[in-house]
């Protein structure tokens, strides 16, 4: 497994697993807990974050949620750039943006982003592998076919990375800045979901390091009957601890204080798997 920097913080390889927040700007998300509605209050939040074991925050200002219409390019610039302005002036963590469109990407990197979260995988605008080869900033790229998170079977899941990847080839991007991720939910079914996740080491072909999303995703809904998203906490960390066991080197979340602690706990487990002979500590 490769290492990547995401804006100075190295994932992958033995490195720690790195935690990103997840904030929200737009009024259409899934997760109503995760949206704020001012810079000031993105701020707050961020900076509490950053205090419960985040390294980086992540703003999106379009839903990507089944069923909602997508907004303007215009409109997510103007959600997104007071926000943004904020963060990099008043928190020391580096800026995450989740945008597909190469527009955006360009007005936000200019503002002090440093890392474009795009789960179109380079896919959705051909100018945005552009952007991003000429910032030289960091990049999570999505596995996607036609669209953000159609990959199903594990192996179009490689097969849809591994296309990203010759595009960051083909633009000159250093691979050693970008991070890849399966692409859960996006409404492919639980069933698919649990596939992925389950069969993830097959991802590490790719040799690069892996970012898992899955907090408070449909698929929980689907295996423990709870549509309110408020209540899938407790579902997201037992995917968390079972996404790191199996190879995960980055967790974006909207719970960070109670992920850390469940990645810690997991990425220990995984540490001692290499240990053949274990010594016991017995209190007394």
């Amino acid at each position: 497994m490769g290492y990547a920097e995401l804006s100075g913080i190295r994932v992958g390889g033995d490195n720690p697993v790195v935690v990103i927040g997840a904030l929200n700007l737009s009024p259409e998300s899934f997760f109503r807990g995760s949206v704020t509605r001012t810079p000031a209050e993105a701020v707050k939040q961020a900076r509490r974050m950053l205090e419960e074991g985040a390294s980086i925050i992540d703003v999106g200002a379009m839903s990507t949620a089944p069923g909602v219409k997508p907004i303007s390019a215009s409109l997510e610039i103007r959600r997104l750039l007071p926000t943004i302005k904020a963060l990099v002036k008043e928190v020391d963590a580096p800026i995450s943006v989740d945008t597909q469109r190469a527009a955006v990407a360009e007005a936000i990197i200019e503002t002090g982003a440093k890392i474009i979260n795009d789960v179109s995988g380079f896919n959705a605008d051909p100018k945005m592998a552009g952007v991003v080869a000429s910032a030289g900033c960091s990049a999570i790229l999505m596995a996607a076919k036609e669209k953000p998170g159609d990959a199903k079977r594990i192996g179009d899941v490689y097969a849809a990375l591994r296309e990203s990847l010759r595009i960051c080839e083909h633009h000159g991007i250093d691979v050693r800045k970008i991070v890849v991720d399966p692409g859960i939910g996006f409404g492919k079914g639980a069933e698919w979901d649990l596939h992925i996740l389950a069969n993830l080491r097959e991802l590490s072909a790719l040799k690069r390091p892996i970012c898992v999303a899955v907090s408070r995703k449909a698929f929980i809904s689907e295996v423990l009957g709870l549509t309110d998203p408020a209540d899938r906490l407790l579902g997201s960390l037992a995917a968390t601890a079972l996404a790191v066991q199996n190879g995960a080197d980055v967790i974006r979340t909207h719970d960070p204080k109670e992920t850390t602690q469940v990645v810690r706990v997991a990425e220990a487990i995984r540490r001692a798997a290499r240990v053949k002979h274990p010594k016991i500590k017995v209190a007394r």
